[in-house]
């Protein structure tokens, strides 16, 4: 009887030994693999046409820093290392400003995508 109680007992030990080891492993990896969200778009006019110098404004809703990014020919921007917070994004050119969006931090999307439209009128 004491040696069907010992077997189960290191049964039993290295089970619960298993799965501490695959619970930090898996853990390990997400963390590597982690290195923060990427937000990337383009800032377009209302025809979806890129509008080149616009300034884009990400602020994080926790501590209130603002990053901006000045678009390049193709409209294009992007943010990437972002943490898992609340952010608001919108892009400016002439005065003129395109609607705030929101990236929220229960988004677990890796990649999030946004387009600014500004109507640049005449």
């Amino acid at each position: 009887m004491v040696l069907r109680l010992s077997f189960r007992n290191a049964a039993l030990l290295a089970c619960a030994l298993l799965l501490v080891i695959s619970t930090n492993a898996r853990a390990a990896d997400k963390k590597e693999k982690q290195v923060g969200r990427l937000l990337s778009g383009k800032v377009l006019d209302r025809q979806d046409n890129p509008i080149s110098g616009a300034i884009v404004y990400l602020s994080n809703m926790r501590t209130h820093d603002v990053k901006t990014y000045i678009v390049g020919q193709d409209g294009s921007y992007r943010f990437p290392g972002l943490s898992s917070v609340d952010y608001e994004v919108y892009a400016q050119f002439n005065n003129r400003k395109s609607d705030t969006r929101s990236v929220s931090q229960f988004d677990d999307r890796p990649q999030v995508y946004i387009d600014l439209k500004i109507d640049v009128g005449k």
